[in-house]
């Protein structure tokens, strides 16, 4: 139902309001009042200095938007070790190994500042300790599933692998924010462009944009509650799914409504 914020409608119907649209000749005020459709009913804005014959047509909605966009990058730990009772055989031991895990990744195009290489050597005991660990950055998942499989089957148990860890560059999360703001805007402007159309009027500029709200969350809830579920590690999607970055956001806005004069001005 399409209603205007008349005192009697408002105290005798108790019908939904799908959008208010507020004249220019009353300036009471009839209460902000947001219906199941996310569309505000409210008072009328007028400038200082206006009369009430000058105040601005308007009609006031809220539009909802929410997206959702999946890791786009992965960090894995590679490390191997060895302990010798020679110094030089502990060193030699995980110098031919790491050389070989550099490699594979150089392979896959991996650049070196997404590589991060660290030793560690010491003596415990009566015996050498040598350690090297490469932490790798991929952005592309493929890649890193070869790289893994691949030392697995040449290196075997010599070469510990950690889990992947997805996450979302900061970059891409403030594309996301600003890509769902921006759809919740076009979906007011597309209500209140129906609704103006619906009544015969022309919907005019923008008069108060405003963002009321902005969610973010991490994960799918189903998908983390069947993985709870079951004692087996999470698959590669389960850990893409559970990383998957959401965002949810809510507008305020205001927009004119033209009179014929200026609708008949602009055509």
């Amino acid at each position: 139902a399409i209603t205007t914020p008349n005192a009697s409608t408002m105290a005798l119907t108790p019908s939904r309001v799908f959008a208010a649209l507020i004249p220019a000749e009353t300036s009471r005020s009839v209460g902000d009042r947001e219906n199941e459709f996310g569309v505000v009913q409210s008072r009328t804005v007028r400038k200082p200095g206006e009369d009430s014959c000058s105040g601005v047509r308007e009609v006031q909605v809220r539009g909802t938007a929410e997206r959702s966009i999946a890791p786009d990058r992965a960090r894995v730990s590679l490390r191997v070790k060895s302990k010798k009772e020679v110094a030089q055989e502990a060193k030699n031991s995980v110098s031919r190994r790491l050389e070989y895990i550099l490699q594979a990744v150089r392979q896959q195009g991996i650049r070196e500042e997404n590589m991060t290489v660290t030793r560690d050597f010491r003596r415990v005991e009566n015996a050498y300790h040598m350690e090297a660990e490469v932490g790798v950055i991929f952005s592309d998942f493929g890649k890193m599933q070869n790289v893994c499989n691949l030392l697995v089957e040449k290196l075997d148990s010599t070469v510990i692998i950690s889990p992947p860890y997805f996450y979302l560059t900061a970059e891409a999360a403030e594309n996301l924010k600003r890509e769902v703001c921006l759809a919740a805007v076009a979906s007011a402007r597309n209500k209140a462009q129906e609704v103006c159309r619906a009544v015969g009027q022309s919907l005019g500029k923008p008069l108060v944009i405003k963002e009321e709200e902005m969610k973010e969350w991490e994960g799918l809830t189903d998908d983390l509650a069947v993985s709870n579920n079951h004692s087996d590690t999470p698959t590669m999607q389960q850990k893409i799914k559970n990383a998957t970055i959401s965002v949810s956001c809510k507008v305020f806005a205001s927009f004119e409504i033209k009179t014929k004069e200026k609708s008949k001005k602009n055509n």
